[in-house]
């Protein structure tokens, strides 16, 4: 290079492009992870919230708080009674028992677009484990995606 001139030659320019791109072939797999795992973590959470409103329906009904018609199994009738509430029973005034503020969306759902209440498998209390199907009650919820995590168990068996 003589002196006086400024600037890279074209080998400098094609290593720093190669190592520019070993960096970012590095980088997309450890982000794309990282942001599975953060989904990962809200379908955790979603879950446990609606599995714990679900118990807490059943016992508020074991203890007569709400009212169970003969022959039902007590667990709620569907998921939005957990959020538009029932009646207390107990209270004389009839104050309204709430058991979420809001369904959780499913992070890994198809299409987010749809309403929260509609991202969920539902499992009634006559339904076995193995074979999740709805009916007259809520017992259990479950991840409608076909994908599996990086545990390798399928979101549908969390």
């Amino acid at each position: 290079m003589r002196s006086g001139q400024r600037g890279f030659s074209l080998i400098e320019l094609l290593a720093s492009a190669a190592i520019l791109g070993v960096l970012a072939s590095v980088a997309v797999p450890v982000v794309e992870t990282t942001v599975r795992r953060q989904k990962e973590r809200e379908l955790r959470t979603a879950l446990r919230d609606l599995r714990a409103a679900i118990d807490a329906y059943k016992q508020a009904s074991a203890g007569g708080h709400i009212p169970v018609p003969k022959g039902h199994s007590g667990y709620p009738p569907d998921l939005a009674s957990l959020m538009n509430g029932v009646p207390d029973e107990m209270d004389p005034k009839k104050r309204m028992l709430y058991f979420l503020r809001r369904i959780p969306r499913d992070p890994f759902h198809p299409d987010q677009a749809q309403k929260p209440l509609a991202m969920w498998g539902l499992r009634s209390s006559t339904s076995p484990s193995t074979a999740p199907l709805p009916g007259d009650d809520v017992f259990d919820i479950y991840s409608r995606s076909g994908q599996t995590g990086l545990n390798k168990v399928p979101y549908a068996e969390w």
